[in-house]
């Protein structure tokens, strides 16, 4: 009996996990802020106690309920209130400048010389006099401005005009036509099957990814 409490109290905090998740949308981890973070681990910790709570599970499941709401809340504030989001978000801080690094502001984000030289690395600077100014984000992440005789060359610096690039549409995945996605760009499986044979295949099952773009141009990577 205790085994399948269990099993209806994880599945019901899995299920409240998933609808708070919606409410309070999407971020990858490295775009958490501190509260963010600090607001999933509690909401996580909740969600297992309510799994394993088998006398009054409601408890931690209404705990959970006030978290979200709270973040929620929180949320819509922080959108709307520059000042409210600088407080509880924090503020980007410049720790390098134009060859000079700013030790202040590195106690100030909680940094020392060691991580900043492994966020240096990771952004891709290994010689830190091709830094022109690194930022310190409220999420955690380095933001590093390369000096310009160090930045990568484009099409500007040759006066090059290009053409924009176009987006890519599925018309075949693993063997299948994706028949809304063709209806979408105005096209029919008489196209696709004629374009097909112009490219030597015989059949969409031979066919691992077909995608097309604005332009009609089809790509075709067969299957192994």
């Amino acid at each position: 009996m205790d085994i399948l409490k269990i099993f209806l109290t994880s599945v019901s905090s899995v299920i409240t996990l998933f609808i708070i998740a919606k409410f309070m949308g999407h971020k990858q981890l490295a775009q958490l802020d501190f509260f963010d973070y600090i607001n999933g681990i509690t909401i996580g910790s909740i969600a297992a106690e309510m799994a394993t709570d088998l006398e009054a599970p409601w408890k931690p499941f209404f705990a959970m309920i006030i978290y979200g709401g709270v973040s929620i809340v929180l949320s819509l504030i922080t959108n709307k209130v520059a000042r409210a989001r600088k407080f509880i978000n924090g503020t980007p801080t410049i720790v390098m400048n134009d060859g000079k690094l700013y030790r202040k502001n590195m106690k100030k984000a909680k940094l020392d010389l060691s991580e900043f030289m492994v966020l240096c690395r990771q952004e891709g600077f290994f010689n830190l006099n091709e830094i022109q100014t690194a930022v310190f984000e409220h999420n955690g992440r380095l933001t590093i401005l390369s000096k310009s005789n160090y930045r990568p060359l484009c099409a500007d610096d040759f006066k090059i005009s290009l053409k924009p690039e176009l987006i890519f549409t599925e018309v075949i995945m693993d063997g299948r036509i994706l028949e809304e996605n063709l209806k979408r760009m105005g096209l029919d499986r008489v196209w696709l099957t004629r374009q097909l044979e112009n490219q030597g295949y015989k059949s969409e099952k031979e066919i691992y990814l077909g995608i097309c773009d604005s332009e009609n141009t089809l790509s075709l990577f067969p299957t192994d």
